[in-house]
C-alpha cells in the first residue's frame, strides 16, 4: 500500500513549523499509544506511521529531500546505507523520541505504565554523536552510482572493558535499586487519574548494573579514540547537498550506549566539459564560422565517452542539439536526463591582414546580412522546447 504524504499524516500544512509539527505528533502519539491501546494492531501502525512522519518533518535537511522528492528522496534501509526513513521499530521510536514533552521526561513515562521502559530498559548509556562528512564525487561516478571506501576517525567501544566502563567483569555488580531491570515502577497522579507508571532507573541509568571500579583505559566511559574503514553505497543520480545516512556507524555511545550515526553530505566535483543541470547535462560546442555555414560533423564529449553529431548547414549560434537518454538517472530511479550541446560560433578575436581581406569582401555581400526572422527562436524560447 502507498506511503501516505507526512502532513497529512500529522495533519500539518506544508509551511508548518517545527513547533506546530513537534505539537501534532505528541497528540497523535498520545491517541495511539500502545499503552492506551493494547493489542491493537493498527493503533500501533498509527503510531509508528506518526513517528516515521515526525523523523522526516522535524529534521531540516530531511524535509527539504523530502518536500523536493517526495518518499523516494528518504526511502532505504535505515540500518544501512541509503536515505533515512522506514522501518522504525517500537524501540526506535522510544528511543529517539521518548522525550518529546520537554526535559521533565518521558511524556511515555508520565502517562503510560511501561510504554517507554520497554523500550529503554537496561540500554546501558547514552546514544553516541553523530559524525559527518564529505564525499566528493565525479560527474561519472553520479552516473552509474559508486561504492566508496574510506576511513573515519572516531569514538570506538573501548577493547579493554567492551563498553562497560568496568576494570573487570568483578567490578560489575547487580543494581540494587531495580535489581537488573533498568527500569522501576512508580504510582503517579496524571490527568488520566492515578496510573502507574515505568520510569528509567536513576541509579543505573537502565543498564540494570552498577560498576565498583572503572576501567583504567577508557575511565570508565566505556569508549576510545579509533578509527574505522567502511564502504559506502551511493546511489547514482545524487546531487550535490544530498544527505546519505549510514544507521549506527557514527561515534560509540557511552558506556555500551548505542552508536550515533554516520551522515554522508555529498559534493560533486567539476567536469572539464560538462556542467549539470537537474538531471541534464549541457555542454558548450564552439564551432567557427565556416563549419557554422557549411555545416561539419565534430565530436563530442558525453558520460559515456565522445560521439559524433551532425552539424547542418547554416547553423546558427545559440543553436540547442539533444542527446536524448545522455545524462544522468534520476535518484528515484526512474528514467535519464538528456545531453544539451549548446552551439556558439566562435569570432576571432585577432585577425592577419589576410582575414581582413576575406571578411571584408564578406562584408558587402548581401548574404551575409543577418536576416532573422520570426520563426528564429531565442535561447530561452529553446529551453522551454526542449523541457515540455
Amino acid at each position: 500500500m502507498a506511503k501516505r504524504d507526512y502532513y497529512e499524516v500529522l495533519g500539518v500544512n506544508k509551511d508548518a513549523d517545527e513547533g506546530v509539527i513537534k505539537k501534532a505528533y505528541r497528540k497523535l502519539a498520545l491517541k495511539y499509544h500502545p499503552d492506551r491501546n493494547p493489542d491493537d494492531k493498527e493503533a500501533e501502525e498509527k503510531f509508528k506511521e506518526a513517528a516515521e512522519a515526525y523523523e522526516i518533518l522535524s529534521d531540516s535537511q530531511k524535509r527539504a529531500r523530502y518536500d523536493r522528492y517526495g518518499h523516494a528522496g528518504v526511502s532505504g534501509n535505515s540500518g544501512g546505507g541509503g536515505f533515512s526513513g522506514g522501518g522504525m521499530t517500537m524501540e526506535d521510536i522510544f528511543q529517539q523520541f521518548g522525550d518529546i514533552f520537554g526535559d521533565g521526561g518521558s511524556p511515555f513515562d508520565s502517562f503510560f505504565g511501561g510504554g517507554a521502559g520497554r523500550g529503554r530498559a537496561r540500554s546501558a548509556g547514552q546514544r553516541g554523536s553523530n559524525l559527518r562528512i564529505k564525499v566528493a564525487l565525479t560527474l561519472e561516478e553520479i552516473a552509474s552510482g559508486v561504492t566508496k571506501k574510506i576511513k573515519v576517525k572516531k569514538e570506538v567501544t573501548c577493547t579493554s572493558c567492551n563498553g562497560s566502563g568496568a576494570k573487570d567483569s568483578s567490578s560489575v555488580k547487580t543494581c540494587t535499586t531495580c535489581r537488573g531491570a533498568g527500569y522501576v515502577r512508580q504510582v503517579k497522579n496524571t490527568f488520566l487519574g492515578q496510573m502507574q507508571t515505568t520510569v528509567t532507573c536513576p541509579t543505573c541509568n537502565g543498564s540494570g548494573q552498577q560498576v565498583t571500579a572503572k576501567c583504567t583505559t577508557c575511565g570508565g566511559d566505556g569508549r576510545m579514540q579509533g578509527e574505522e574503514t567502511m564502504e559506502i553505497e551511493i546511489p547514482a543520480g545524487v546531487e550535490e547537498g544530498m544527505q546519505l545516512s549510514l544507521r549506527g556507524k557514527g561515534n560509540a555511545g557511552a558506556k555500551g550506549g548505542p552508536a550515533g550515526d554516520l551522515l554522508i553530505n555529498i559534493e560533486e566535483k567539476p567536469h572539464d566539459h560538462l556542467q549539470r543541470d537537474g538531471m541534464n547535462l549541457v555542454h558548450e560546442l564552439y564551432l567557427n564560422f565556416a563549419d557554422a555555414a557549411l555545416g561539419t560533423s565534430v565530436e563530442v564529449p558525453t558520460i559515456d565517452g565522445r560521439v559524433k553529431i551532425k552539424v547542418p548547414a547554416g547553423t546558427q549560434s545559440g543553436k540547442i542539439f539533444r542527446l536524448k537518454g545522455k545524462g544522468l538517472p534520476s535518484v528515484q530511479s526512474y528514467g535519464k536526463g538528456d545531453q544539451l550541446i549548446h552551439v556558439n560560433v566562435w569570432t576571432p578575436k585577432k585577425l592577419s591582414d589576410e582575414d581582413r581581406e576575406v571578411l571584408e569582401k564578406i562584408r558587402q555581400m548581401p548574404n551575409f546580412n543577418p536576416q532573422p526572422g520570426k520563426s528564429e527562436k531565442g535561447f530561452f524560447e529553446k529551453m522551454k522546447d526542449y523541457f515540455k
